[in-house]
């Protein structure tokens, strides 16, 4: 590996493991809760064990202040939920774009199965080119999604990044399976490092016993939004999931840490 992505991908993780948290939704979903005050959540989760944040590039300038030494990765494309598709993901930006943002990555979303399943893989194919000539890192969100396809079935999971690693991506991030034995089908898919995305808020310690689960199915990390940028306490749920990635703590010890309550 280029010297120039590695020192990058150090600044998007740590020892290997990453807890990244993205804020792009206000494309997706518009300026909700969480993301009005962007400055302020990115402040509260990067003093609070978040490794790097995501962004849409125009909003770069609201990060840099904010981010507290912590990594920054660009997302490249978008699509919204009022739009004729939101499985439609359209390019919003280039890797030539994200450097002058001040990125120390860039990220791209595909939706393996879906109608527009063979416009991504040629796109993701010519983001992972550009980036290796600039020696960025690309984070690929490699879902399963489309007509017919189970979003959460380990093969297809296991096939979506797999493609990713075919294309040139060097980290992966994707739906978590349910179970850790199922997950284990998933990371051995591939040989880059395999992040879970977040989806819709499941309460405290249900997500933190999906990331204890995925770790030990071979996980290296977590890419989670609405869970961290809409709780109550950003930096503390933030906290308690890098306790989980980081420090290899259990669910309960790790809201513990974070002074949050254990549910019953």
């Amino acid at each position: 590996m280029a010297s120039g992505k590695s020192a990058r991908l150090d600044r998007i993780s740590r020892d290997g493991k990453f807890v990244t948290i993205p804020m792009d939704h206000g494309i997706t979903l518009g300026a909700v809760d969480g993301l009005v005050d962007i400055e302020s959540t990115i402040d509260a989760v990067t003093s609070n064990g978040a490794d790097a944040v995501l962004t849409q590039k125009g909003i770069a300038p609201r990060v840099h202040e904010h981010k507290n030494d912590a990594g920054y990765v660009v997302h490249l494309n978008a699509s919204t939920s009022i739009g004729p598709d939101s499985n439609d993901k359209r390019l919003t930006g280039t890797v030539e774009e994200a450097v002058r943002a001040g990125a120390d990555a860039v990220s791209f979303h595909i939706n393996v199965g879906s109608d527009h399943e063979p416009d991504q893989i040629t796109q993701l194919a010519e983001v992972a080119d550009d980036a290796q000539h600039l020696g960025m890192p690309v984070l690929a969100m490699a879902y399963a999604r489309g007509p017919g396809v189970d979003e959460h079935d380990a093969e297809s999971l296991g096939h979506a990044v797999r493609l990713a690693e075919e294309l040139g991506a060097d980290v992966v991030k994707t739906a978590y399976s349910g179970s850790r034995e199922s997950f284990e089908r998933v990371t051995e898919s591939t040989s880059k490092p395999v992040i879970i995305a977040g989806g819709s808020p499941a309460g405290d310690r249900q997500t933190l016993q999906d990331v204890r689960d995925a770790m030990d199915a071979g996980a290296a990390g977590v890419s989670t939004g609405r869970t961290v940028f809409q709780h109550d306490d950003p930096g503390a749920m933030a906290s308690a999931i890098a306790a989980v990635v980081h420090d290899d703590a259990e669910p309960d010890e790790a809201l513990r840490s974070a002074g949050l309550p254990i549910e019953a």
